[in-house]
């Protein structure tokens, strides 16, 4: 049984404290038009995590017709899918949106709409994925694999305020975030943004950062592994137990992703956060277990939203 004041360390606990909390959010499903989806989602309903709104071809409007828990909206191609997914969010219809068969760019058109879409003005978007790692003995937060190219300084503070909320969401009073770079000394001839690093800690020391702890540079095994961070002489508040990594950039983000997804056998969850809702933006050729987790994790961080 869970005790709703520990923190979740796994995905099975994560979908654990949805049903004990009865928390259900209203799921807009972009072109659900392959069975990967609509298993995910189903599995997600059964658990009764989910009321899904699937925005779909006719097609698979008719397959559900006769099922209660599901509510679908016909759309003519992926295009007029995203745009009334989108819609559904604006007018609280829908709490989140997860992306079905329907290419990234095409979502992120109906998202990125100056006039009718979901990222307000002077928000930063960014993809965060949250990974249970077999060898590591909690849930890791880190970003950004998929979106933001070179984070400036600005969208990196951003990153670290989206994944402290995701942390504390995960009931981490205090999580620790370290700062990724490829050594643990400032360098800001050849890497600039090592500099802002130290910027970033004096916020999160003054409290602007919210209630976590940060420290940076450091690098991966550093930030994770105690027996690392001993070897090599660093003190750190991090203690090789981070709870958060803040890629330098999306090379340093995909690489590690597809890493422990490869040769770890990670299970993962993503979303993007910025917009006025969670949007589960899995590949399409990832698996039903990381579309379930997409949906627990979407679930559970978002907020009832429409304008």
């Amino acid at each position: 049984m869970l005790n709703t004041s520990e923190e979740i360390a796994n995905f099975g606990e994560l979908v654990n404290l949805l049903l004990k909390r009865n928390i259900k959010k209203r799921i807009a499903v972009v072109w659900p038009e392959e069975a990967h989806t609509q298993e995910a989602v189903n599995l997600a309903v059964e658990k009764g995590f989910i009321d899904p709104i699937f925005v779909c071809s006719q097609a698979v409007a008719d397959k559900y017709t006769n099922n209660k828990l599901f509510t679908c909206l016909v759309a003519t191609d992926p295009t007029d899918a995203a745009k009334k997914a989108v819609a559904l969010v604006r007018s609280g219809e829908a709490e989140t949106i997860m992306k079905g068969f329907v290419s990234t760019d095409v979502l992120l058109r109906a998202i990125l709409d100056k006039e009718v879409g979901i990222l307000p003005r002077g928000t930063v978007m960014t993809h965060i994925t949250v990974a249970e790692i077999p060898s590591y003995k909690k849930l890791l937060v880190f970003t950004d694999p998929a979106v933001i190219p070179f984070p400036t300084d600005e969208q990196r503070e951003a990153q670290i305020k989206y994944v402290v909320d995701i942390c504390h969401k995960f009931q981490i009073k205090t999580p620790k975030v370290s700062l990724i770079h490829c050594s643990e000394k400032v360098d800001e001839r050849h890497f600039p943004y090592t500099a802002h690093y130290l910027t970033l800690k004096e916020k999160c020391k003054n409290g602007e950062l919210g209630d976590c702890i940060i420290d940076g540079p450091l690098d991966l095994k550093t930030s994770c592994s105690l027996e690392a961070l001993q070897y090599k002489q660093i003190e750190s508040p991090i203690n090789g137990e981070a709870d958060a990594l803040i890629m330098p950039n999306i090379e340093a983000g995909n690489a590690f992703y597809k890493t422990i997804t490869l040769f770890c056998q990670a299970e993962t969850a993503a979303v993007l956060q910025g917009p006025l809702a969670p949007v589960i933006l899995t590949s399409r050729g990832d698996s039903i277990t990381t579309k379930l987790n997409s949906l627990a994790l979407a679930t559970l961080i978002s907020d009832k939203n429409g304008l």
